[in-house]
């Protein structure tokens, strides 16, 4: 199946399966997804992931959800840079997600990171998505 929109379809997958809690999930592997499920797990919004290969079929990630209290760590989680309609930010005009307690996820030309790194690393890029 081809997907058009790899990102989408991550945070999709993601989002359906903390509201079934579910504690795992598959998705299919590229560098893409790899570098953005590196930042969640940084950031403490995912348990951890790995990358399974089988022989005969394309490799994919099982991505372990985390939960507190019950309920999921993420509360909310959007897409902000779609594939119809790119979102760039410079450094200096990076959004604040609910004043600090959220991030936002940006490919710049140092990599896939987050907000924070990004102001840190002083380099813009595309808005990915967007979690708290």
């Amino acid at each position: 199946m081809s997907i058009n929109d790899p990102i989408g379809d991550l945070i999709t997958r993601l989002r359906n399966a903390q509201l079934r809690r579910q504690s795992t999930i598959s998705a299919p592997a590229s560098k893409l997804r790899g570098r953005v499920l590196d930042v969640l797990f940084e950031e403490g919004y995912i348990r951890g992931y790995s990358r399974t290969e089988k022989d005969g079929e394309k490799p994919t990630f099982d991505i372990e959800l985390k939960y507190f209290d019950g309920a999921p760590v993420i509360s909310k989680i959007q897409r902000v840079s779609k594939p119809g309609r790119r979102v760039y930010s410079a450094v200096s005009d990076l959004p604040r997600v609910r004043n600090g307690l959220g991030i936002s996820v940006l490919s710049t030309p140092k990599g896939v990171m987050s907000d924070a790194a990004a102001r840190e690393a002083n380099v813009g890029g595309e808005v990915l998505f967007q979690v708290y």
